[in-house]
């Protein structure tokens, strides 16, 4: 069964924040809110854990992991930056942005594109987010809370631990944060493309 932990969106619990991060250092299996949508998050390069995350949501074996960083220094330490994708992340983080970039060593094998060598990365804008990541110390790989026969993410903690609670270790409840996922920009070939549209706006990069 799962824990319950409720949060406050704006100024987190650090007590609730601490329970949730020993969870993952433990190899959980964790559902917390972001800027967009809820997500699932288990510790980097945990195996176990990743394929917990699969099967839940009945991915294929290369279905696209993100990690979820603190700041663009810890950015720096997974991917590989030019000048001109630094100047975006600096414009557009924190925020509802999944940034597709080419990965470093530090990355496992397991959560690169095998052609491209390339990773998703973001940095939510989110108290909880933020207050988790600092606590870990490390980034979370993370796939949003989509289950096979939905259309849109689960969004009300609810439903979400009545669906859940027997298959994941903690569901964090901090209200609904919405179904809208991030907008995705490829900086990895040079140029920024617009893979998905999503929460993020895209306005500077048309026409």
């Amino acid at each position: 069964m799962s824990q319950l932990l409720r949060i406050h969106p704006a100024n987190p619990q650090l007590r609730l924040v601490r329970n949730a991060a020993d969870v993952l250092r433990n190899g959980g299996v964790l559902i917390y809110p972001t800027d967009s949508c809820y997500a699932l998050g288990c510790q980097l390069g945990n195996k176990a854990a990743l394929e917990r995350i699969r099967r839940i949501r009945r991915t294929k074996r290369d279905h696209d992991f993100t990690l979820v960083c603190r700041d663009l220094s810890e950015i720096a330490a997974y991917a590989r930056i030019d000048n001109s994708a630094y100047r975006v992340l600096r414009s557009l983080t924190p925020g509802p942005y999944t940034f597709i970039l080419r990965a470093t060593n530090e990355v496992p094998k397991r959560l690169q594109d095998p052609k491209r060598r390339s990773v998703g990365i973001r940095v939510p804008d989110h108290a909880i987010v933020a207050s988790l990541l600092e606590t870990v110390g490390e980034p979370v790989m993370s796939s949003t809370l989509l289950l096979p026969d939905d259309d849109v993410p689960l969004a009300d903690p609810e439903d979400i631990y009545q669906r859940l609670r027997d298959r994941v270790d903690v569901i964090i409840d901090a209200g609904n944060c919405g179904i809208e996922p991030t907008t995705v920009l490829d900086l990895s070939g040079g140029e920024i493309e617009v893979v998905r549209q999503g929460k993020g706006d895209i306005g500077r990069f048309q026409g």
